[in-house]
């Protein structure tokens, strides 16, 4: 996994669009050099200058898939570290800003960064996912209350270290 330092830290958004008892997924298989290769994300991005992140939510989910949403609720902040432990200036800091939407309008278009897929939730678990998108999706199933994740990964993108709302979280490893 190739990653690229910054000084600042990125500025995200992922919504999990529900319908039917499935999440509306991006199987990312189209972009070159995708740090989320052939995994299965929501659907979100990157803040523009001046954006909130219901700008930023409202615009990519419009962007990746031509739904405009009418109603979505804002479910907690996702702090990701990646990178080399022993290279702090190395390492990749991203707060994603993760929603969910069960509110929609439009027709769904072909995205240029993946294909859409509409997943049961049950299923999601068992997707090509990063580790610690299985403990939101966990948190999206049983909090109804907004939380703090924490997600560190070294370089080789394994999981290392989790923390839910300050508390250090148990992995399976």
């Amino acid at each position: 996994m190739k990653l690229r330092a910054l000084n600042n830290p990125e500025l995200t958004t992922l919504c999990y669009i529900e319908k039917d008892g499935r999440y509306l997924m991006l199987h990312r298989v189209k972009k070159q050099n995708d740090i989320n290769k052939d995994k299965y994300i929501g659907v979100g991005g990157h803040f523009e200058y001046g954006e909130s992140p219901d700008d930023c939510l409202k615009r990519e989910v419009l962007e990746e898939t031509g739904l405009t949403l009418t109603d979505y609720k804002p479910r907690g902040i996702v702090t990701f570290i990646y990178g080399k432990e022993d290279v702090p200036e190395e390492r990749v800091v991203e707060y994603m800003h993760l929603y969910t939407a069960a509110h929609f309008q439009g027709e769904m278009i072909t995205c240029d960064e993946g294909e859409l897929v509409w997943i049961d939730k049950k299923d999601v678990y068992d997707l090509p996912v990063w580790e610690g998108d299985k403990i939101f999706f966990r948190l999206l199933e049983t909090r109804q209350d907004y939380f703090s994740l924490k997600l560190v990964y070294n370089e080789g993108g394994d999981l290392i270290y989790a923390e839910e709302d300050g508390r250090k979280l148990e992995l399976n490893v």
